[in-house]
């Protein structure tokens, strides 16, 4: 009986869906973390009778057909990149974007990669970094006598140095986009790498068409929403429940046919 096959698919299809649910839920302060959203296909059909197969010999032809599904199987997990919320911080190297961007990374190996996530610090030396001490590209070095640093809503970095009177300017950040932002890659901590579905990054400066403003002294929150993700939960919860009900009921069907062919 096939229904015991198709319905363990959508078992492990809905199970699935709760490890991606769970992960946005797991994730729910991590500083600009995207829920992410399953999507399913169906699979294979077995076709018992096609549709508009020729059914006499006047021509006539057959409207329906008889085509049985096989189940389903996840498609893709879809990274949503909406807006989430900022939260004011007072902290001078908390940076939140608003609107389009990321910021650029540079990791150990100089491989680049791209985060949401703008809480940054300094480094020893005084480069701005993430907080795994990465350095924040393009790196900017602030001067161990600077007592405020101010950066602009386009990304110009400026620092007040003791015994200057003027503000004296560091250099400028960057920030790149992508065409299609929900390929990127995820490998933990914050960082997404580019792909081939992601295109190449485009960079600019922060406040240019196409490129979101920077905001300091905040943080952007996750976009994950509690209330949609236990609703989603409670729903991939009853579907897994129903699968299952169809394995019992199979199972007990074939018993019965077992019975009477005994």
């Amino acid at each position: 009986m096939s229904a015991l096959n198709t319905a363990a698919t959508g078992m492990l299809a809905q199970q699935r869906n709760v490890e991606v649910i769970s992960n946005n839920i797991a994730n729910l302060n991590t500083v600009g973390f995207k829920r992410q959203r399953a999507e399913f296909q169906d699979l294979l059909y077995q076709t018992l009778e096609r549709p508009g197969a020729i059914s006499s010999e006047t021509g006539t032809t057959i409207p329906n057909g008889i085509q049985i599904g096989t189940g389903v199987k996840t498609g893709s997990v879809y990274r949503i990149v909406e807006q989430g919320n900022v939260t004011a911080t007072g902290n001078d190297l908390d940076l939140a974007i608003s609107g389009r961007g990321l910021f650029r990374v540079i990791l150990p190996d100089n491989e680049e990669a791209y985060t949401r996530a703008g809480n940054f610090a300094v480094s020893a030396d005084g480069q701005i970094v993430t907080e795994d001490g990465y350095e924040v590209s393009p790196g900017v070095a602030i001067p161990d006598d600077a007592v405020d640093i101010s950066i602009s809503e386009d990304g110009v970095i400026e620092a007040r140095i003791a015994g200057e009177q003027n503000l004296r300017e560091l250099g400028q950040l960057e920030l790149v986009t992508f065409f299609n932002e929900s390929g990127l890659e995820a490998i933990g901590d914050n960082l997404l790498l580019e792909t081939a579905a992601s295109g190449e990054p485009v960079i600019g400066n922060p406040g240019e068409e196409g490129f979101g403003s920077i905001l300091q002294g905040f943080i952007e929150t996750s976009n994950v929403d509690p209330v949609q993700e236990i609703t989603a939960l409670i729903a991939a919860q009853r579907a897994y429940e129903m699968n299952a009900r169809v394995i019992e009921t199979a199972d007990q069907m074939l018993s019965v046919n077992a019975n009477l062919q005994g």
